[in-house]
């Protein structure tokens, strides 16, 4: 009884700290909307969650780190993406998957993110050290597509699928999201094939 008890306790604290690591999340990126990414502060932050600063530093280093949770999100989602995809090649499967994950992801939230991630020094410096996104990508192909010899190709896939992708949101942002995301990554996975001789 006490082992299930314990189980029971655990299922609940892993609960508990998810439901608290989501609504510091949400907090930040709405403040940050709200009123900017630089002039907002962890004490804000803190308050608005309902939460002492001691306790966001148990959840988060940085308020940089907020975004940064939600590029593991959008990480994990890709994945699951990948596996789920009914694509024939790993180029295919990899726009596939991109158009799903950023499709279910609302706008006003994307572009804010995608505007911090450029805006922020220190958020680029992160994201120049963090490749999670990148390989979540290439370990989910070699997941598919297991043979040793497709290592190399599948690295390549992964690459420039990664490029096509930062082309696409790259529009997408410059035009305030005015056309669906899902369609800049369509157009650039068409040139991008294109220009390689692919097929879909």
């Amino acid at each position: 009884m006490q082992v299930v008890a314990d189980s029971r306790k655990e299922g609940l604290r892993e609960r508990k700290r998810r439901e608290t690591l989501q609504r510091i999340s949400e907090v930040g990126l709405g403040l940050f909307m709200a009123k900017g990414y630089d002039a907002t502060t962890l004490d804000e932050i803190a308050a608005e969650a309902g939460i002492s600063r001691r306790t966001f530093f148990y959840y988060f280093e940085s308020k940089e780190d907020i975004i940064l949770a939600y590029v593991g999100v959008f990480a994990e989602a890709l994945k699951t993406a990948v596996r789920e995809s009914t694509a024939s090649t790993p180029l295919g499967t990899v726009q596939d998957a991109l158009t799903k994950v950023f499709g279910r992801i609302e706008t006003s939230k994307l572009l804010a993110i995608v505007r911090f991630m450029h805006e922020s020094m220190t958020l680029r410096v992160k994201r120049r050290k963090d490749l999670q996104f990148e390989q979540a990508i290439f370990e989910t192909l070699c997941e598919i597509w297991p043979a040793k010899s497709r290592r190399a190709r599948l690295r390549l896939v992964t690459m420039a699928s990664i490029g096509a992708m930062r082309v696409a949101v790259g529009a997408w942002s410059e035009q305030n999201g005015k056309r669906p995301l899902a369609s800049h990554i369509r157009d650039a996975f068409h040139d991008l094939k294109a220009e390689i001789g692919a097929k879909d």
